[in-house]
């Protein structure tokens, strides 16, 4: 009870994978020589690999807000009509950008806890057929809600509205067929399921949104993802000076992630996801989303109880760091994580000290009832095939 590991269980940043660290070290390496040019390379080659995606990938240096910024700007002109789904904190960035680029929004609002339905935004394109693009996060991380991305994909396709998939928390923790559902971009972050440390972000780019490019008059300067292909095209690396630390780290980690399998890096998401839900009903909690992902879990704080107390308890018992609620959110729900560098004995742990925590704040737990409804998974999941 004296030690006290520290433990990131929050949605990003999230735990890191200790080879990647082990590669940073090794960063030293200028960024305009060849030697850097075919790491840069291989990391493209490798995350197109891993995104399951023949579009083009391009890495950012910035969190994953300035690839949704990019992917604005890049991509439409002032006054154009998009289509933003909203059902969170980060639905409401999209809303922002939007609003900042001098697009016409038509908002698609839903609750916190919600998702917006794809039925809704195929009838805001009957509704708009002059709509431009459709924008929505696979993962609503602020309230851990997914969003029915392929259905949605399939509204769109016909349409001439791009795809803009805010996936920094649903790659790597959800299905996502970016070439045969049709997305037209999609977005990712270091921090989240990529194991490294915040600072990159990446996206992919269709030629459909290629297209739109060409035609896009709202002004870019540093995130000029034109300019950005050419330099890559052209084998130069990029067109700015590019976290040359961060990029090393990537490619380790997504050797891992190779080795590993993407399907499994996503199975292991949802397998830890299921834990903590059934961990969460035998202990009395409720979910927060009603279409819960597998990112992050979002649970009630027991009536009476403010949720930061949860979360200051975790910080100062076991040396964790979980996630409060945000904005109206905030003292209503926790949230645990489950995606990047995560495994069983994490859930295991992190379940057993919110079972202290409940118990010594004078919740009515069975202390262990958590901890075997997440061992029951595990069991299952590891059953013997015959």
């Amino acid at each position: 009870m004296h030690i006290k590991k520290q433990r990131l269980l929050t949605p990003g940043p999230t735990p890191l994978y200790p080879p990647a660290l082990h590669a940073m070290m090794a960063s030293d390496v200028h960024h305009r020589t060849q030697d850097f040019v075919k790491v840069q390379a291989q990391a493209l080659s490798s995350l197109k690999e891993v995104m399951g995606t023949s579009n083009d990938v391009l890495i950012l240096v910035s969190s994953g807000s300035g690839a949704m910024e990019a992917s604005v700007s890049n991509f439409f002109s002032a006054g154009d009509k998009v289509i933003v789904c909203v059902a969170g904190k980060f639905g409401e960035r999209w809303q922002e950008i939007a609003k900042a680029f001098g697009l016409n929004a038509v908002v698609l609002q839903s609750e916190y806890g919600d998702s917006v339905s794809a039925d809704r935004v195929q009838a805001a394109l009957k509704e708009n057929p002059d709509a431009k693009g459709v924008f929505v996060q696979a993962s609503e991380t602020s309230t851990g809600a997914a969003h029915d991305i392929q259905a949605m994909a399939a509204a769109v396709k016909p349409t001439q509205a791009l795809l803009i998939v805010d996936a920094i928390t649903g790659l790597g923790t959800m299905p996502l067929d970016i070439d045969g559902w049709g997305i037209d971009i999609c977005i990712g972050g270091s921090q989240k399921a990529f194991m490294i440390p915040p600072g990159l972000a990446f996206l992919s780019i269709s030629p459909k949104a290629w297209e739109r490019n060409a035609t896009a008059t709202i002004p870019r300067f540093y995130f000029d993802l034109k300019k950005e292909k050419k330099m890559v095209d052209k084998g130069e690396g990029s067109s700015w000076t590019p976290n040359t630390s961060h990029i090393i780290a990537l490619n380790a980690a997504l050797d891992y992630i190779k080795q590993l399998g993407m399907p499994k890096l996503v199975e292991n998401a949802q397998l830890l996801a299921k834990a903590t839900r059934d961990a969460a009903a035998a202990l009395g909690l409720e979910l927060f989303a009603k279409n819960p992902g597998s990112s992050v879990t979002a649970i009630k704080a027991p009536a009476g109880m403010d949720s930061g107390v949860i979360v200051k308890a975790f910080r100062t018992q076991f040396g964790a760091i979980i996630a409060n609620g945000q904005g109206s959110m905030k003292g209503q729900i926790f949230r645990l994580a489950h995606l990047g560098y995560f495994d069983f004995a994490d859930t295991f742990a992190v379940i057993a000290a919110l079972e202290l925590i409940l118990h010594t704040n004078g919740h009515n737990v069975q202390l262990g009832a958590g901890v075997t409804a997440a061992q029951r998974v595990w069991a299952e999941a590891n059953k013997p095939k015959a």
